[in-house]
């Protein structure tokens, strides 16, 4: 499926004012914010979070943000308060609406795994580059100079290339970076279980913009609608595309408008 429209019409707003309930699932990175050097400074939009309040707190309205950032960033990111639910670390962390936590643990020997990939990148990246998360590990380059980038890209390669397919483990890319991850888990395991939980009675939209948001987009099936968030067009499973952030208040804003 291609998102040949580019944004949601009138009939999928319609559609999601006159469910019984609503169901917002939104990827962070690129999404509701935009990429910067310094990742830890990579807050929202202006506006977003005070949309994201006001829908929070709509009767019959649940949003959840699904991340691959582990939770220990994402939280202090958002600028909401109170927090809304949260699956990070790309499923596998689980942060409720009521503030209880699941934490879920890749098999030991995939553990086992990571931990040596682990030490072998630390030999060949710099340290902060590096993102250790329960189920996976990261290394980014986004923001330095080209030739740092080249080096670091090439270096983790070499480095972890050898672990694709151990005990499991995928190399994956995204923007700005490799990821090396455990199996079991990905944002369309939050998605499925989400949808679980509705019951089937929900308007559900999931808002991304990356490579490993397609695993939701995939698992929405004809339960909701994927909409691509980015400023640049590619092949994707999503419905639907908006470029932020302009077109994404205006969604959230026509978002909040059905929930009342």
């Amino acid at each position: 499926m291609n998102a040949t429209l580019k944004k949601p019409d009138q009939a999928f707003f319609a559609k999601a004012a006159q469910a019984p309930q609503r169901l917002l699932l939104l990827d962070y990175d690129g999404t509701l914010s935009p990429f910067v050097t310094d990742r830890f400074q990579a807050y929202p939009y202006p506006g977003v979070p005070e949309l994201l309040s006001q829908i929070i707190a709509r009767p019959h309205s649940r949003l959840v943000i699904i991340t691959g950032r582990p939770l220990v960033e994402i939280k202090p990111l958002l600028r909401i308060s109170p927090l809304p639910e949260i699956w990070g670390s790309h499923g596998w962390e689980h942060l409720r609406a009521d503030n209880t936590l699941d934490n879920y643990l890749p098999p030991e020997p995939v553990r086992q795994a990571m931990k040596v990939a682990e030490v072998r990148i630390r030999q060949k990246v710099p340290p902060e580059q590096l993102d250790l998360k329960p189920g996976s590990l990261a290394v980014h380059w986004r923001g330095l100079v080209p030739e740092m980038q080249k080096s670091i890209r090439a270096n983790a390669r070499y480095a972890w290339q050898p672990f694709h397919g151990q005990a499991g483990l995928t190399l994956n890319s995204f923007d700005g970076g490799y990821e090396l991850r455990a199996p079991g888990r990905d944002k369309g395991t939050a998605t499925r279980i989400l949808l679980e939980e509705s019951g089937g009675r929900a308007a559900v939209a999931y808002l991304g913009d990356d490579l490993t948001d397609e695993d939701a987009f995939a698992a929405l099936g004809d339960q909701g609608e994927g909409i691509l968030v980015r400023q640049e067009f590619r092949e994707t499973q999503a419905k639907w595309w908006i470029k932020p952030p302009e077109e994404l208040l205006e969604f959230l804003e026509k978002w909040l408008e059905a929930c009342k």
